[in-house]
């Protein structure tokens, strides 16, 4: 699967969090391991014009969904073949004010946004309230164990970080620690 990214924000975050959270979010759709997704990181100015031009809405809002169309309904279903499945489109410092506003971290809502993002180019949307349920209830879920399967990878770095320490100065690595 490969995602590029552009941060043209001109704000520092860890672009390598947004990319995984949009992976997880494929990976948990099964979405094929030949797609290909652009996502780009973009200023307030930016994203209002975006969502003027496309939503004829004004002012910047937080994350834009650019679906490259349906997939090849023609092709053979043992057969994979790459799909570009589109752009999303973020904007850091607007998503920065709604972090502060729900009291969690601009990485949390970035993840939460990729998500959302995902989730539209892959056809899902909320304008009717049971396409929200469904939409929304897939987000929280997928949220929810991208948060998990990270904290877990944490847990385990740590762990190894501690057993490395503890083996360094045991003099189990080879060296004589006295």
């Amino acid at each position: 699967m490969s995602i590029e990214i552009a941060n043209e924000s001109g704000i520092d975050l860890d672009e390598t969090s947004v990319v995984s959270a949009a992976r997880f979010a494929l990976d948990s759709m099964s979405v094929s391991s030949l797609a290909e997704l652009s996502m780009v990181l973009v200023t307030s100015d930016v994203m209002a014009g975006l969502h003027e031009r496309w939503m004829d809405l004004s002012g910047p809002t937080d994350v834009m969904a650019f679906p490259m169309g349906e997939a090849d309904e023609t092709a053979d279903d043992d057969v994979e073949s790459p799909a570009l499945l589109g752009d999303i489109v973020l904007c850091p410092d607007f998503a920065g004010e709604q972090a502060r506003k729900a009291g969690h971290s601009l990485d949390d809502e970035l993840h939460l946004l990729t998500v959302h993002g995902v989730l539209h180019l892959l056809g899902y949307d909320h304008a009717e309230p049971e396409e929200e349920r469904e939409m929304f209830g897939l987000q929280n879920r997928i949220l929810a164990e991208f948060t998990a399967a990270t904290a877990a990878a944490r847990r385990r770095e740590s762990q190894r970080s501690a057993d490395d320490r503890l083996l360094g100065t045991a003099g189990l690595d080879g060296t004589d620690s006295s």
